[in-house]
């Protein structure tokens, strides 16, 4: 479900913008233009989905490993996506230009979206959404450990915040709030207790009334962006959109169900291990690529060509990049995490030091 997510939005990105092309995607792409332009909601199927699963990884941990489990799934891939595309732009760019190297400094925090500063791929955006939905459900729900009663109130707050701001707009509280995308996340806590627990007119209740806000929200952002990306002139339907928002809530609901649990698709665990660093590197790097590439090879066999080209480029980040720079950053911020407990304890109260063994002797902490 999240690669299907990603590629919605690659698609998009490819070929339903003019950006890599220097003439319409309309022209180029015609009907496949049509269908594409909506691969955007892409972004809104991963808030559903983030929602579910964050709950659901949380479950039983403490806020400190909480905060280690989000900082190494999110930040090493995201550093090595905008070292490469802070590279890739300086050397070409055609499709996207950096502004200076402080600027890819600061988007290496993740916080750029709150500073105001420009982000070095389009796509980052995003991750500033999810980080403050991660401090908003860690600080009001992972602190004093999660349970089906401090979830359900957590939706029931965060939804009536964003609903009040809407009445009376606050910029403060719409940055917190996130009325546009805080259905989808409440959503996914609700079916993760469907899933966890069982269905009951209360959870049901919370899912229905996310889903109709995310309904409202995803026709009011067709309305405030909906237009085709070569005519400002030609509006589109927001249907196709909503009908994509319905379809995700179905197919996570069928999930929360049991549906598909006997289901045990090897491939499953690898495709979504990928969708991360795809969603990352896909745009700038990839648009950049089309730019060079336009008029050598068909626009369609190039576009497919070339996601197959980041889904490798994805695989070789994952395998052998991200992956044992998470495992270094997981033990560094474990081992900070309790040096944090040890010094926070009252003296008469802290466990006895254990002499770290010699180097040679370690064994890697399983991750």
């Amino acid at each position: 479900m999240r690669l299907a997510a990603a590629l919605l939005v690659v698609f998009c990105h490819y070929t339903a913008s003019d950006d890599a092309w220097g003439s319409p995607a309309t022209d180029l792409f015609p009907g496949l233009h049509d269908v594409t332009q909506y691969g955007w909601v892409g972004v809104e199927v991963f808030f559903l989905i983030s929602g579910f699963v964050i709950c659901m990884s949380s479950w039983g941990k403490s806020f400190g490993d909480f905060v280690v489990s989000r900082v190494t799934r999110l930040y090493p891939a995201y550093w090595i996506a905008v070292v490469l595309a802070a590279v890739v732009v300086s050397l070409w760019p055609a499709v996207r230009q950096l502004n200076n190297w402080t600027e890819a400094a600061v988007n290496l925090t993740m916080l750029q979206e709150g500073l105001g500063v420009h982000s070095t791929d389009g796509v980052y955006w995003t991750l500033f959404v999810e980080l403050k939905f991660y401090l908003l459900f860690g600080l009001f729900v992972v602190v004093r450990g999660v349970d089906y009663r401090r979830c359900v109130m957590f939706c029931a707050l965060w939804t009536v915040a964003g609903l009040a701001e809407q009445v009376a707009p606050n910029k403060l509280l719409f940055m917190w709030t996130e009325p546009f995308y805080s259905p989808y996340f409440c959503a996914g806590i609700a079916l993760y207790l469907m899933y966890r627990f069982k269905p009951t007119a209360l959870l049901v209740g919370i899912t229905l009334i996310s889903f109709v806000l995310a309904e409202y929200q995803v026709s009011h952002r067709v309305a405030r962006l909906g237009y085709d990306t070569t005519n400002v002139d030609h509006r589109i339907a927001a249907w196709p959109a909503q009908l994509i928002v319905a379809a995700a809530f179905l197919l996570l609901t069928l999930i929360a169900l049991g549906v598909f649990d006997r289901i045990q698709w090897r491939w499953l665990s690898t495709a979504g291990a990928l969708t991360y660093p795809l969603y990352l590197l896909h745009q700038d790097i990839g648009l950049t690529a089309l730019h060079a590439l336009k008029g050598r090879v068909g626009p369609l066999p190039l576009v497919l060509g070339m996601i197959s080209a980041m889904m490798l480029l994805a695989y070789l980040v994952q395998r052998f990049l991200e992956r044992p720079l998470s495992s270094a950053l997981n033990r560094a911020m474990k081992s900070g995490m309790a040096e944090l407990r040890y010094n926070s304890a009252p003296a008469e109260r802290r466990p006895t030091r254990v002499q770290a063994p010699a180097e040679p002797e370690r064994v890697p902490e399983p991750v």
